[in-house]
Protein backbone atom coordinates (compact mmCIF):
# COMPACT_ATOMS: atom_id res chain seq x y z
CA UNK A 1 0.00 0.00 0.00
CA UNK A 2 2.87 2.36 0.83
CA UNK A 3 4.55 1.52 -2.49
CA UNK A 4 1.33 2.28 -4.33
CA UNK A 5 0.93 5.61 -2.52
CA UNK A 6 4.52 6.55 -3.33
CA UNK A 7 4.09 5.68 -7.01
CA UNK A 8 0.90 7.75 -7.12
CA UNK A 9 2.75 10.70 -5.62
CA UNK A 10 5.57 10.62 -8.17
CA UNK A 11 3.03 10.13 -10.95
CA UNK A 12 1.81 13.67 -10.24
CA UNK A 13 5.30 15.15 -10.26
CA UNK A 14 6.67 16.77 -13.42
CA UNK A 15 10.19 15.36 -13.11
CA UNK A 16 11.45 17.17 -16.21
CA UNK A 17 10.37 20.53 -14.83
CA UNK A 18 11.97 19.79 -11.46
CA UNK A 19 15.25 18.80 -13.11
CA UNK A 20 15.14 22.02 -15.15
CA UNK A 21 14.59 24.35 -12.20
CA UNK A 22 17.49 22.73 -10.36
CA UNK A 23 19.69 22.62 -13.47
CA UNK A 24 22.22 25.27 -12.25
CA UNK A 25 23.12 23.11 -9.25
CA UNK A 26 23.14 19.99 -11.44
CA UNK A 27 25.51 21.79 -13.83
CA UNK A 28 27.89 22.58 -10.96
CA UNK A 29 27.83 18.93 -9.89
CA UNK A 30 28.51 17.72 -13.44
CA UNK A 31 31.37 20.22 -13.74
CA UNK A 32 32.97 18.85 -10.58
CA UNK A 33 32.70 15.32 -11.97
CA UNK A 34 34.30 16.50 -15.22
CA UNK A 35 37.18 18.09 -13.27
CA UNK A 36 37.72 14.78 -11.43
CA UNK A 37 37.94 13.00 -14.79
CA UNK A 38 40.20 15.58 -16.45
CA UNK A 39 43.51 14.35 -14.94
CA UNK A 40 42.77 10.88 -16.32
CA UNK A 41 41.95 12.16 -19.80
CA UNK A 42 43.86 15.38 -20.54
CA UNK A 43 46.31 15.62 -17.63
CA UNK A 44 46.62 18.06 -14.72
CA UNK A 45 47.34 21.22 -16.70
CA UNK A 46 46.09 24.14 -14.59
CA UNK A 47 44.87 26.13 -17.59
CA UNK A 48 42.99 23.16 -19.01
CA UNK A 49 41.30 22.44 -15.69
CA UNK A 50 40.54 26.14 -15.32
CA UNK A 51 38.97 26.24 -18.77
CA UNK A 52 36.72 23.27 -17.97
CA UNK A 53 35.70 24.83 -14.66
CA UNK A 54 34.99 28.22 -16.26
CA UNK A 55 32.93 26.61 -19.02
CA UNK A 56 30.86 24.66 -16.49
CA UNK A 57 30.21 27.74 -14.36
CA UNK A 58 29.16 29.77 -17.40
CA UNK A 59 26.75 27.00 -18.40
CA UNK A 60 25.33 27.02 -14.87
CA UNK A 61 24.96 30.83 -15.06
CA UNK A 62 23.08 30.63 -18.36
CA UNK A 63 20.79 27.94 -16.92
CA UNK A 64 20.16 30.08 -13.82
CA UNK A 65 19.09 32.99 -16.03
CA UNK A 66 16.73 30.71 -17.95
CA UNK A 67 15.29 29.34 -14.71
CA UNK A 68 14.78 32.89 -13.46
CA UNK A 69 12.53 33.72 -16.41
CA UNK A 70 10.63 30.45 -15.93
CA UNK A 71 10.08 30.92 -12.20
CA UNK A 72 9.12 34.57 -12.67
CA UNK A 73 6.47 33.64 -15.23
CA UNK A 74 5.22 30.44 -13.64
CA UNK A 75 5.34 31.09 -9.92
CA UNK A 76 7.10 28.84 -7.42
CA UNK A 77 8.47 25.33 -7.66
CA UNK A 78 9.35 22.95 -4.86
CA UNK A 79 10.86 19.47 -4.75
CA UNK A 80 9.93 17.34 -1.77
CA UNK A 81 8.00 14.24 -0.82
CA UNK A 82 6.07 16.73 1.32
CA UNK A 83 5.80 19.81 -0.93
CA UNK A 84 4.51 22.02 1.89
CA UNK A 85 7.68 21.31 3.89
CA UNK A 86 9.94 22.65 1.10
CA UNK A 87 12.88 20.29 1.46
CA UNK A 88 14.34 21.91 -1.65
CA UNK A 89 12.76 24.81 -3.46
CA UNK A 90 13.19 27.20 -6.31
CA UNK A 91 11.72 30.67 -6.24
CA UNK A 92 12.64 34.24 -7.14
CA UNK A 93 14.93 34.55 -4.12
CA UNK A 94 16.98 31.39 -4.66
CA UNK A 95 17.36 31.96 -8.41
CA UNK A 96 18.42 35.58 -7.97
CA UNK A 97 21.08 34.57 -5.47
CA UNK A 98 22.34 31.80 -7.75
CA UNK A 99 22.76 34.28 -10.62
CA UNK A 100 24.72 36.71 -8.43
CA UNK A 101 26.76 33.87 -6.88
CA UNK A 102 27.73 32.38 -10.23
CA UNK A 103 28.57 35.79 -11.68
CA UNK A 104 30.83 36.46 -8.71
CA UNK A 105 32.34 32.98 -9.07
CA UNK A 106 33.30 33.84 -12.66
CA UNK A 107 35.04 36.98 -11.36
CA UNK A 108 36.96 35.02 -8.71
CA UNK A 109 38.01 32.40 -11.26
CA UNK A 110 39.20 35.16 -13.59
CA UNK A 111 41.26 36.56 -10.70
CA UNK A 112 42.79 33.09 -10.24
CA UNK A 113 43.47 32.88 -13.96
CA UNK A 114 45.46 36.12 -14.18
CA UNK A 115 47.43 35.59 -11.00
CA UNK A 116 47.82 31.93 -10.08
CA UNK A 117 47.17 29.75 -13.13
CA UNK A 118 50.78 29.85 -14.33
CA UNK A 119 52.11 28.33 -11.09
CA UNK A 120 49.15 26.31 -9.79
CA UNK A 121 50.15 22.72 -9.05
CA UNK A 122 46.85 21.38 -7.75
CA UNK A 123 44.20 22.91 -9.99
CA UNK A 124 41.77 19.92 -9.93
CA UNK A 125 41.67 19.87 -6.14
CA UNK A 126 41.30 23.65 -5.91
CA UNK A 127 38.38 23.86 -8.33
CA UNK A 128 36.61 20.88 -6.76
CA UNK A 129 36.74 22.71 -3.44
CA UNK A 130 35.70 26.06 -4.94
CA UNK A 131 32.73 24.67 -6.87
CA UNK A 132 31.74 22.45 -3.94
CA UNK A 133 31.63 25.53 -1.73
CA UNK A 134 29.48 27.33 -4.33
CA UNK A 135 27.10 24.36 -4.51
CA UNK A 136 26.66 24.41 -0.74
CA UNK A 137 25.88 28.12 -0.78
CA UNK A 138 23.31 27.62 -3.54
CA UNK A 139 21.68 24.91 -1.43
CA UNK A 140 21.64 27.17 1.64
CA UNK A 141 19.21 29.59 0.03
CA UNK A 142 17.14 26.84 -1.62
CA UNK A 143 15.59 25.16 1.40
CA UNK A 144 13.26 25.74 4.31
CA UNK A 145 14.06 22.52 6.13
CA UNK A 146 16.25 22.40 9.24
CA UNK A 147 18.12 19.27 8.20
CA UNK A 148 18.82 20.56 4.69
CA UNK A 149 19.99 23.87 6.15
CA UNK A 150 22.53 22.04 8.32
CA UNK A 151 23.71 19.89 5.40
CA UNK A 152 23.99 22.90 3.07
CA UNK A 153 26.01 24.93 5.58
CA UNK A 154 28.43 22.04 6.01
CA UNK A 155 28.69 21.49 2.23
CA UNK A 156 29.64 25.17 1.94
CA UNK A 157 31.96 25.18 4.97
CA UNK A 158 34.05 22.01 4.63
CA UNK A 159 35.62 22.98 1.27
CA UNK A 160 36.25 26.47 2.65
CA UNK A 161 38.36 25.07 5.50
CA UNK A 162 40.57 23.29 2.98
CA UNK A 163 40.80 26.28 0.63
CA UNK A 164 42.08 28.56 3.40
CA UNK A 165 44.99 26.19 4.04
CA UNK A 166 45.36 25.06 0.43
CA UNK A 167 48.98 26.18 0.17
CA UNK A 168 50.56 23.49 2.34
CA UNK A 169 53.91 25.32 2.49
CA UNK A 170 52.34 28.42 4.05
CA UNK A 171 52.37 28.13 7.85
CA UNK A 172 50.11 31.18 8.28
CA UNK A 173 47.50 29.63 5.99
CA UNK A 174 47.71 26.27 7.75
CA UNK A 175 47.21 27.92 11.13
CA UNK A 176 44.26 29.96 9.82
CA UNK A 177 42.71 26.85 8.30
CA UNK A 178 43.01 24.94 11.59
CA UNK A 179 41.40 27.81 13.54
CA UNK A 180 38.65 28.10 10.94
CA UNK A 181 37.93 24.35 11.00
CA UNK A 182 37.86 24.08 14.81
CA UNK A 183 35.65 27.14 15.17
CA UNK A 184 33.37 25.92 12.38
CA UNK A 185 33.12 22.45 13.87
CA UNK A 186 32.09 23.80 17.27
CA UNK A 187 29.49 26.09 15.66
CA UNK A 188 28.14 23.17 13.60
CA UNK A 189 27.80 21.04 16.73
CA UNK A 190 25.92 23.80 18.55
CA UNK A 191 23.64 24.31 15.54
CA UNK A 192 22.85 20.60 15.33
CA UNK A 193 22.08 20.56 19.04
CA UNK A 194 19.66 23.44 18.49
CA UNK A 195 18.03 21.59 15.60
CA UNK A 196 17.61 18.48 17.75
CA UNK A 197 15.93 20.59 20.45
CA UNK A 198 13.62 22.18 17.89
CA UNK A 199 12.70 18.79 16.46
CA UNK A 200 12.02 17.48 19.96
CA UNK A 201 9.75 20.43 20.71
CA UNK A 202 7.95 20.67 17.39
CA UNK A 203 8.16 17.16 15.99
CA UNK A 204 8.96 18.51 12.52
CA UNK A 205 11.99 19.72 10.59
CA UNK A 206 9.98 22.20 8.52
CA UNK A 207 10.84 25.82 9.33
CA UNK A 208 7.18 26.77 8.90
CA UNK A 209 6.21 24.38 11.71
CA UNK A 210 8.97 25.79 13.92
CA UNK A 211 7.77 29.32 13.18
CA UNK A 212 4.14 28.49 13.98
CA UNK A 213 5.19 26.77 17.20
CA UNK A 214 7.38 29.73 18.17
CA UNK A 215 4.52 32.19 17.69
CA UNK A 216 2.17 29.99 19.72
CA UNK A 217 4.73 29.81 22.55
CA UNK A 218 5.36 33.56 22.52
CA UNK A 219 1.63 34.17 22.81
CA UNK A 220 1.41 31.97 25.86
CA UNK A 221 3.33 28.72 26.22
CA UNK A 222 5.22 26.66 28.76
CA UNK A 223 8.41 26.00 26.76
CA UNK A 224 9.50 29.54 25.97
CA UNK A 225 12.90 29.30 27.69
CA UNK A 226 13.83 25.99 26.06
CA UNK A 227 12.59 27.29 22.71
CA UNK A 228 14.74 30.42 22.98
CA UNK A 229 17.81 28.28 23.78
CA UNK A 230 17.07 26.07 20.77
CA UNK A 231 16.66 29.05 18.43
CA UNK A 232 19.88 30.63 19.70
CA UNK A 233 21.81 27.40 19.15
CA UNK A 234 20.38 27.10 15.65
CA UNK A 235 21.26 30.71 14.90
CA UNK A 236 24.90 30.04 15.80
CA UNK A 237 25.41 28.09 12.56
CA UNK A 238 24.02 30.90 10.41
CA UNK A 239 25.85 33.63 12.35
CA UNK A 240 29.09 31.71 11.81
CA UNK A 241 28.66 31.95 8.02
CA UNK A 242 27.79 35.64 8.25
CA UNK A 243 30.72 36.37 10.63
CA UNK A 244 28.33 38.06 13.02
CA UNK A 245 29.68 39.10 16.42
CA UNK A 246 30.58 37.16 18.57
CA UNK A 247 31.10 34.39 15.99
CA UNK A 248 33.47 36.41 13.83
CA UNK A 249 36.82 35.31 15.29
CA UNK A 250 37.68 33.01 12.37
CA UNK A 251 37.29 35.73 9.77
CA UNK A 252 40.40 37.97 10.11
CA UNK A 253 42.85 35.07 10.49
CA UNK A 254 41.26 33.12 7.63
CA UNK A 255 41.30 36.14 5.34
CA UNK A 256 44.92 36.96 6.12
CA UNK A 257 46.17 33.38 5.83
CA UNK A 258 44.29 32.32 2.71
CA UNK A 259 45.35 32.99 -0.85
CA UNK A 260 43.92 36.26 -2.11
CA UNK A 261 41.41 34.69 -4.53
CA UNK A 262 40.06 32.51 -1.70
CA UNK A 263 39.81 35.56 0.56
CA UNK A 264 37.87 37.39 -2.16
CA UNK A 265 35.47 34.47 -2.49
CA UNK A 266 34.79 34.13 1.22
CA UNK A 267 34.43 37.88 1.74
CA UNK A 268 31.23 38.00 -0.33
CA UNK A 269 29.83 34.55 -1.07
CA UNK A 270 29.86 33.10 2.44
CA UNK A 271 28.27 36.15 4.03
CA UNK A 272 25.73 36.68 1.26
CA UNK A 273 24.53 33.08 1.44
CA UNK A 274 24.10 33.25 5.21
CA UNK A 275 22.25 36.57 4.99
CA UNK A 276 19.85 35.43 2.26
CA UNK A 277 19.11 32.27 4.25
CA UNK A 278 18.50 34.37 7.35
CA UNK A 279 16.08 36.66 5.50
CA UNK A 280 14.21 33.63 4.14
CA UNK A 281 13.74 32.41 7.70
CA UNK A 282 12.55 35.89 8.71
CA UNK A 283 9.95 35.83 5.92
CA UNK A 284 8.69 32.44 7.09
CA UNK A 285 8.49 33.59 10.70
CA UNK A 286 6.71 36.78 9.65
CA UNK A 287 4.21 34.79 7.59
CA UNK A 288 3.46 32.52 10.57
CA UNK A 289 1.75 35.42 12.34
CA UNK A 290 -1.88 35.03 11.29
CA UNK A 291 -2.75 38.72 11.59
CA UNK A 292 -0.78 41.30 9.60
CA UNK A 293 -1.07 43.63 12.58
CA UNK A 294 0.19 41.10 15.14
CA UNK A 295 3.81 41.10 13.98
CA UNK A 296 4.77 42.41 17.43
CA UNK A 297 4.40 38.79 18.59
CA UNK A 298 7.83 38.06 17.10
CA UNK A 299 9.29 41.48 17.94
CA UNK A 300 11.82 39.96 20.38
CA UNK A 301 13.35 38.07 17.45
CA UNK A 302 13.61 41.29 15.44
CA UNK A 303 15.30 43.06 18.36
CA UNK A 304 17.72 40.16 18.80
CA UNK A 305 18.77 40.30 15.14
CA UNK A 306 18.96 44.10 15.24
CA UNK A 307 21.22 44.15 18.29
CA UNK A 308 23.54 41.50 16.81
CA UNK A 309 23.68 43.51 13.57
CA UNK A 310 24.50 46.71 15.46
CA UNK A 311 27.26 44.99 17.46
CA UNK A 312 28.67 43.39 14.32
CA UNK A 313 29.07 46.57 12.27
CA UNK A 314 30.34 48.55 15.28
CA UNK A 315 32.97 45.98 16.25
CA UNK A 316 34.08 45.46 12.65
CA UNK A 317 34.65 49.17 12.12
CA UNK A 318 36.53 49.77 15.36
CA UNK A 319 38.68 46.63 14.96
CA UNK A 320 39.79 47.79 11.49
CA UNK A 321 41.42 50.93 12.91
CA UNK A 322 44.81 49.53 13.88
CA UNK A 323 45.30 46.97 11.10
CA UNK A 324 48.54 47.04 9.09
CA UNK A 325 47.59 44.16 6.79
CA UNK A 326 45.22 45.34 4.03
CA UNK A 327 43.72 41.85 3.77
CA UNK A 328 43.01 41.92 7.49
CA UNK A 329 41.63 45.46 7.26
CA UNK A 330 39.24 44.37 4.50
CA UNK A 331 38.30 41.35 6.61
CA UNK A 332 37.07 43.60 9.40
CA UNK A 333 35.43 45.78 6.77
CA UNK A 334 33.50 42.72 5.54
CA UNK A 335 32.38 42.02 9.11
CA UNK A 336 31.08 45.58 9.37
CA UNK A 337 29.21 45.28 6.07
CA UNK A 338 27.73 41.99 7.19
CA UNK A 339 26.29 43.98 10.09
CA UNK A 340 24.80 46.59 7.75
CA UNK A 341 23.21 43.90 5.58
CA UNK A 342 22.04 41.97 8.62
CA UNK A 343 19.99 44.99 9.63
CA UNK A 344 17.72 44.21 6.67
CA UNK A 345 16.94 40.87 8.32
CA UNK A 346 15.45 42.73 11.29
CA UNK A 347 12.64 44.01 9.07
CA UNK A 348 9.87 41.65 10.25
CA UNK A 349 6.78 42.58 8.20
CA UNK A 350 3.92 40.22 7.37
CA UNK A 351 4.04 39.30 3.64
CA UNK A 352 0.46 40.49 3.15
CA UNK A 353 1.37 44.04 4.21
CA UNK A 354 2.17 46.46 1.39
CA UNK A 355 5.92 47.09 1.18
CA UNK A 356 6.84 43.96 3.14
CA UNK A 357 9.59 43.20 0.62
CA UNK A 358 11.52 46.40 1.48
CA UNK A 359 14.14 44.68 3.64
CA UNK A 360 14.73 41.78 1.24
CA UNK A 361 14.87 44.05 -1.81
CA UNK A 362 17.41 46.33 -0.11
CA UNK A 363 19.56 43.33 0.84
CA UNK A 364 19.52 41.87 -2.69
CA UNK A 365 20.50 45.24 -4.19
CA UNK A 366 23.28 45.69 -1.61
CA UNK A 367 24.69 42.24 -2.37
CA UNK A 368 25.05 43.13 -6.07
CA UNK A 369 26.83 46.37 -5.19
CA UNK A 370 28.95 44.59 -2.57
CA UNK A 371 30.15 42.10 -5.19
CA UNK A 372 31.72 44.89 -7.24
CA UNK A 373 33.08 46.75 -4.19
CA UNK A 374 34.88 43.74 -2.77
CA UNK A 375 35.94 42.21 -6.08
CA UNK A 376 37.52 45.54 -7.00
CA UNK A 377 39.18 46.17 -3.62
CA UNK A 378 40.53 42.63 -3.25
CA UNK A 379 41.50 42.60 -6.92
CA UNK A 380 43.75 45.65 -6.44
CA UNK A 381 45.13 44.10 -3.25
CA UNK A 382 45.88 40.89 -5.14
CA UNK A 383 47.74 42.71 -7.91
CA UNK A 384 49.85 44.62 -5.38
CA UNK A 385 50.57 41.45 -3.36
CA UNK A 386 51.56 39.45 -6.46
CA UNK A 387 54.01 42.17 -7.52
CA UNK A 388 55.45 43.24 -4.14
CA UNK A 389 54.99 40.08 -2.08
CA UNK A 390 53.35 41.98 0.79
CA UNK A 391 49.87 43.08 1.79
CA UNK A 392 51.16 45.50 4.42
CA UNK A 393 49.72 48.98 4.12
CA UNK A 394 53.24 50.28 3.43
CA UNK A 395 53.26 48.29 0.16
CA UNK A 396 50.54 50.66 -1.08
CA UNK A 397 52.64 53.80 -0.50
CA UNK A 398 52.71 56.07 -3.54
CA UNK A 399 50.41 53.78 -5.54
CA UNK A 400 48.96 56.88 -7.23
CA UNK A 401 52.35 57.34 -8.93
CA UNK A 402 53.45 53.72 -9.16
CA UNK A 403 50.19 52.38 -10.64
CA UNK A 404 47.46 55.02 -11.15
CA UNK A 405 45.23 52.48 -12.90
CA UNK A 406 45.22 50.54 -9.63
CA UNK A 407 45.07 53.49 -7.23
CA UNK A 408 42.04 55.19 -8.81
CA UNK A 409 39.76 52.10 -8.81
CA UNK A 410 40.92 51.30 -5.26
CA UNK A 411 39.87 54.79 -4.12
CA UNK A 412 36.49 54.36 -5.83
CA UNK A 413 35.93 50.96 -4.18
CA UNK A 414 36.96 52.26 -0.75
CA UNK A 415 34.74 55.35 -0.97
CA UNK A 416 31.87 53.14 -2.09
CA UNK A 417 32.49 50.89 0.91
CA UNK A 418 32.20 53.97 3.11
CA UNK A 419 28.92 54.82 1.42
CA UNK A 420 29.77 58.15 -0.18
CA UNK A 421 28.19 59.50 -3.38
CA UNK A 422 28.51 59.37 -6.34
CA UNK A 423 29.23 55.66 -5.91
CA UNK A 424 26.81 52.76 -5.64
CA UNK A 425 27.69 51.99 -2.02
CA UNK A 426 25.82 55.16 -1.03
CA UNK A 427 22.58 54.14 -2.69
CA UNK A 428 22.90 50.60 -1.29
CA UNK A 429 23.08 51.88 2.27
CA UNK A 430 20.31 54.38 1.55
CA UNK A 431 17.92 51.58 0.57
CA UNK A 432 18.69 49.68 3.76
CA UNK A 433 18.05 52.82 5.81
CA UNK A 434 14.73 53.35 3.99
CA UNK A 435 13.71 49.75 4.75
CA UNK A 436 14.53 50.28 8.43
CA UNK A 437 12.66 53.58 8.45
CA UNK A 438 9.59 51.87 6.95
CA UNK A 439 9.24 49.95 10.22
CA UNK A 440 8.40 53.27 11.92
CA UNK A 441 9.42 51.71 15.21
CA UNK A 442 11.99 52.19 17.93
CA UNK A 443 14.07 49.33 16.53
CA UNK A 444 14.03 50.77 13.03
CA UNK A 445 15.20 54.23 14.06
CA UNK A 446 17.77 52.75 16.47
CA UNK A 447 19.36 50.81 13.59
CA UNK A 448 19.24 53.86 11.30
CA UNK A 449 21.23 55.83 13.88
CA UNK A 450 23.70 52.95 14.39
CA UNK A 451 24.27 52.62 10.64
CA UNK A 452 24.79 56.38 10.25
CA UNK A 453 27.25 56.63 13.13
CA UNK A 454 29.18 53.58 11.91
CA UNK A 455 29.48 55.07 8.44
CA UNK A 456 31.26 58.06 10.00
CA UNK A 457 33.45 55.75 12.11
CA UNK A 458 34.51 53.73 9.05
CA UNK A 459 35.58 56.83 7.13
CA UNK A 460 38.87 57.02 9.07
CA UNK A 461 40.39 53.65 8.22
CA UNK A 462 39.30 53.76 4.56
CA UNK A 463 40.79 57.26 4.19
CA UNK A 464 43.93 56.04 5.94
CA UNK A 465 44.57 53.69 3.01
CA UNK A 466 43.67 56.40 0.49
CA UNK A 467 46.17 58.78 2.11
CA UNK A 468 48.83 56.06 2.00
CA UNK A 469 48.27 55.56 -1.72
CA UNK A 470 47.95 59.18 -2.79
CA UNK A 471 49.89 61.38 -0.35
CA UNK A 472 52.77 59.22 0.91
CA UNK A 473 55.42 58.18 -1.55
CA UNK A 474 58.63 56.47 -0.43
CA UNK A 475 60.05 56.07 -3.94
CA UNK A 476 59.21 52.39 -4.46
CA UNK A 477 59.29 51.08 -8.05
CA UNK A 478 56.29 50.89 -10.35
CA UNK A 479 53.77 48.09 -9.71
CA UNK A 480 53.47 45.91 -12.80
CA UNK A 481 50.09 44.30 -13.49
CA UNK A 482 48.56 42.25 -16.27
CA UNK A 483 46.05 43.80 -18.64
CA UNK A 484 43.46 41.32 -17.41
CA UNK A 485 43.92 42.45 -13.82
CA UNK A 486 43.67 46.11 -14.76
CA UNK A 487 40.53 45.41 -16.77
CA UNK A 488 38.94 43.56 -13.84
CA UNK A 489 39.50 46.23 -11.18
CA UNK A 490 38.72 49.18 -13.43
CA UNK A 491 35.58 47.40 -14.65
CA UNK A 492 34.42 47.01 -11.04
CA UNK A 493 35.09 50.70 -10.36
CA UNK A 494 33.17 51.69 -13.49
CA UNK A 495 30.22 49.52 -12.43
CA UNK A 496 30.10 51.26 -9.05
CA UNK A 497 29.71 54.58 -10.84
CA UNK A 498 27.17 53.24 -13.34
CA UNK A 499 25.07 51.53 -10.66
CA UNK A 500 24.77 54.86 -8.86
CA UNK A 501 23.29 56.38 -12.01
CA UNK A 502 21.25 53.27 -12.84
CA UNK A 503 19.92 52.80 -9.33
CA UNK A 504 16.27 52.71 -10.40
CA UNK A 505 16.60 49.71 -12.77
CA UNK A 506 18.55 47.81 -10.12
CA UNK A 507 15.95 48.51 -7.43
CA UNK A 508 13.09 47.63 -9.79
CA UNK A 509 14.76 44.29 -10.48
CA UNK A 510 15.33 43.48 -6.80
CA UNK A 511 11.75 44.53 -5.99
CA UNK A 512 10.50 42.03 -8.56
CA UNK A 513 12.68 39.20 -7.23
CA UNK A 514 11.63 39.99 -3.66
CA UNK A 515 8.00 39.19 -4.37
CA UNK A 516 6.38 35.75 -4.41
CA UNK A 517 9.05 34.23 -2.18
CA UNK A 518 8.19 30.65 -1.25
CA UNK A 519 6.19 30.49 1.98
CA UNK A 520 5.91 26.85 3.13
CA UNK A 521 2.68 25.81 4.77
CA UNK A 522 2.43 24.51 8.31
CA UNK A 523 2.20 20.71 8.13
CA UNK A 524 1.44 20.19 11.83
CA UNK A 525 -1.67 21.77 13.25
CA UNK A 526 -1.16 23.52 16.56
CA UNK A 527 -4.85 23.28 17.39
CA UNK A 528 -5.09 19.52 17.88
CA UNK A 529 -3.16 16.72 19.50
CA UNK A 530 -0.93 16.01 16.51
CA UNK A 531 1.85 18.27 17.78
CA UNK A 532 1.96 16.56 21.16
CA UNK A 533 1.82 13.18 19.44
CA UNK A 534 4.72 14.11 17.17
CA UNK A 535 6.81 15.20 20.15
CA UNK A 536 5.95 12.00 22.00
CA UNK A 537 6.94 9.89 18.99
CA UNK A 538 10.26 11.71 18.68
CA UNK A 539 11.01 11.11 22.36
CA UNK A 540 10.09 7.41 22.08
CA UNK A 541 12.39 7.03 19.10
Amino acid sequence: MDILAESNFWANVDVTKHLFVFSPMIALTVTMLAIVACPLVVGRSARTIGTVAMFGVLVALILAIRVASSVSGGGLSGLSTQPAAALLLVDNLSVYFQIVLLFFLVGVMFLWWIGVSSKEQNAPEFFILLLGSALGMALMVSTANLLMIAIAIEVASLPSYAMVGFDKSDRLGAEASLKYMIFGGVCAAIMLYGISLLYGLVGSLAVADVAAYTVSQFIGGENVLLLVVALLCFFVGIAFKISAVPLHFWCPDAFQGARIEVTTWLSVASKAAGLVLLVRLVIIFSASVTSPFAISVVEPLAWALGIVAALTCTFGNFAAYGQQSVKRLLAYSSIAHAGYMMMAAAVFIHPSVNGSEAGLSALLAYIVIYVFMNLGAFGVTALVVWDTGSDDISAFSGLGRRAPWLAVPMVICLMSLVGLPPFAGFIGKWWILLALGSLNSTLGWFLVIVAGVNTLISLYYYLRLVVQMMLRDDGKPVVRSSMGGLALVNGCALMLILLFGLAHPLKTTTDRFSREVFQPETTISLDDSSLASARSDSVDR
